[in-house]
């Protein structure tokens, strides 16, 4: 199996977004946005109040990152903040993992399952499933 590291971009969320954090946090973002299959994890771990411009600015990285062939992935989410995103129907675009390390390692074990030969053995992949 060929194993191949994938650069992951994490970002910080404030407890609130408001203009000048979602100016900030895309052109934060920019640079890994422009990068071929970007993995980007956004930590939620401060993140409050989920408002429309809030999921909107979400949504708006993730459209971005799947221009590219990549993925935004959301990490320590609240469940207020997940009910919010259920509410409003867009939580089955993301990926959500209770740490950041957790959706880290997510891009990285398919990173290794994508670039594996076509001959991979039924166990391997039983194991990839289970993860």
């Amino acid at each position: 199996m060929i194993l191949k590291t994938r650069t992951v971009t994490i970002k910080h969320l404030p407890q609130r977004i408001d203009q000048r954090a979602e100016r900030a946090l895309l052109l934060d973002l920019a640079v890994a946005l422009h990068g071929e299959r970007p993995a980007i994890v956004l930590d939620c771990t401060e993140l409050r109040q989920l408002d429309s411009a809030a999921a909107h600015l979400l949504l708006c990285c993730l459209e971005e990152a799947m221009k590219r062939n990549g993925d935004v992935r959301l990490a320590a989410l609240s469940a207020e903040a997940n009910g919010m995103l259920s509410a409003w129907g867009v939580d089955r675009l993301f990926r959500t993992f209770e740490t950041v390390e957790k959706a880290a390692e997510s891009f990285q074990r398919r990173t290794a399952f994508m670039a594996s030969p076509a001959g991979l053995n039924a166990a391997v992949l039983a194991s990839e499933h289970a993860a």
